[in-house]
């Protein structure tokens, strides 16, 4: 474990055991149909590629990169997108892919966007889950993992560009972000 992480949340093993089963469900969901993947960066990619790997129906992959964080350690509500699509998706079954859903602000503005460019469908698969924080309510139709309140790094998610390689989901340590 590394020296920053408090304790682990979710294991390697259980990661990839849950990624198994929602790529086992969006495949069955999907029969028949092609998926458009999208993945909201930076923090989804990780999960997003094993998820890729574990659905069995056609499926593309495209990227958007949206802000709202900065270096901080809470959604600021402002949202910015820095990369959007570069294909267009009206008629298609698009999939995003997210990281966390914490305020739900972020999700709820980028689902919306989504929306009006008149796709054929949209649903959302999230890895992680916080339903405590939420201030913008957002359809979950995939959720990987209800955690509590506490700041998560790992597989993916960071704090100030660190700890995204962690094959793990942990706790940081407070002292590491600035709380006591």
């Amino acid at each position: 474990m590394h020296q920053d992480i408090e304790s682990v949340l979710m294991s390697e093993a259980a990661l990839q055991k849950r990624v198994a089963e929602l790529g086992e469900a969006i495949s069955r969901d999907y029969a028949g149909k092609e998926i458009l993947m999208v993945c909201v960066l930076r923090g989804a990619f990780i999960f997003m590629a094993d998820l890729a790997r574990a659905i069995t129906v056609p499926v593309s992959i495209d990227f958007m990169a949206v802000s709202s964080y900065g270096a901080s350690t809470t959604s600021s509500g402002v949202v910015r997108i820095i990369k959007d699509f570069d294909e267009a998706v009206e008629g298609k079954h698009i999939l995003i892919v997210e990281d966390i859903i914490d305020s739900g602000l972020t999700l709820k503005y980028l689902y919306n966007q989504i929306l009006s460019r008149k796709p054929a469908s949209v649903r959302i698969c999230t890895l992680l889950n916080k339903p405590e924080r939420r201030k913008a309510e957002v359809p979950v139709d995939y959720n990987g993992f209800t955690i509590p309140d506490a700041f998560v790094v790992g597989y993916g998610l960071d704090y100030a560009e660190k700890y995204r390689n962690l094959p793990y989901i942990g706790i940081l340590k407070p002292s590491v972000y600035g709380e006591k």
